[in-house]
């Protein structure tokens, strides 16, 4: 079966806090705190310098992107990628676990988990839980700064998990994808403003399916079992043995469709980039649907 060859999508708390425990974090093993929050909400960096998991390094999405680009969170070039990640230890043989603080469990966290497997990078996991549980268990944290020897870090882009505007245009008409938006109905339909940067309204592309990317989270902030997330794809009429594109506002939570897609043994997700932020200002009007102007009449 194709899934007995992925590698695992995720680790637990509990095998995390063992590897730390067993001085293991080093070359061969790397985490990364990926955690980002709107402004004027909280400090990630900061947060990260008060505590952290033991060895852990920052990874500043804000950094390791590219910042030519008039779009929200674009992914850098394989060059960039590469040296940001080479910087901080990473090699193509080291097994990278990315985490993020969101009082969710996970928000951030599977967007750094594409952005390794988008550039090449199979060993890459998330921690299952996110550092909110890894704080409610009681594993460790410390507030002292690691840094690890550079090391060389060779990115390969993979297009196929990976869309542009053009691609969307293309797939209007061809339909040979299905598309799902993972942020929330009410963003979805156009009945709730889009959140961060204003001159953005809400809405989606025309034919996307709507599954809010929290739904894919337990309350406690863990990944679903697999069985319950091949559920919610079904009920959506999501086919996971056809081609499947992810999007949303700007290309991050669409990866938690990706992430679970991939724990169901679906690899192939690719993910819309620029997504509604882009699509919003270039895409003609009869490609947005939306109920904005009719909620605020």
């Amino acid at each position: 079966m194709v899934q007995q060859a992925l590698y695992r999508g995720l680790v637990s708390t509990k095998w995390l806090a063992e590897a730390v425990r067993a001085k293991k974090i080093g070359p061969e093993l790397r985490v990364l705190d990926a955690s980002w929050y709107e402004p004027g909400t909280r400090n990630a960096r900061k947060e990260f310098q008060e505590q952290h998991v033991p060895g852990a390094s920052f990874f500043d999405i804000e950094e390791c992107k590219d910042k030519s680009s008039p779009y929200e969170l674009m992914l850098p070039s394989e060059k960039h990628f590469a040296d940001y990640v080479g910087h901080l230890g990473i090699g193509n043989d080291t097994h990278v676990i990315v985490y993020d603080g969101d009082n969710l469990g996970t928000f951030y966290a599977p967007r750094a988990w594409w952005m390794f497997r988008v550039f090449g990078h199979r060993t890459v996991s998330v921690l299952n839980g996110g550092f909110k549980n890894w704080l409610k268990e009681g594993h460790p944290v410390t507030a002292e700064i690691t840094r690890p020897e550079p090391s060389a870090f060779k990115a390969s882009l993979n297009r196929s998990l990976l869309k542009t505007y053009e691609e969307m245009v293309e797939n209007m008409e061809s339909k040979r994808f299905q598309v799902v938006d993972s942020r929330s109905e009410g963003r979805f339909r156009g009945t709730e403003p889009e959140p961060g940067k204003e001159g953005i309204e809400p809405g989606h592309i025309p034919g996307t399916i709507n599954i809010p990317f929290f739904n894919f989270l337990t309350e406690e902030g863990f990944e679903k079992p697999q069985e319950e997330i091949q559920s919610m794809f079904q009920e959506k009429k999501v086919d996971l043995s056809k081609p499947l594109i992810a999007t949303c506002r700007k290309g991050i939570t669409a990866c938690h469709i990706a992430l679970g897609a991939y724990l169901c043994g679906k690899p192939d997700v690719a993910i819309y980039d620029g997504s509604w932020s882009e699509w919003f200002h270039r895409a003609p009007p009869e490609y947005k649907m939306s109920e904005w102007n009719r909620h605020k009449a």
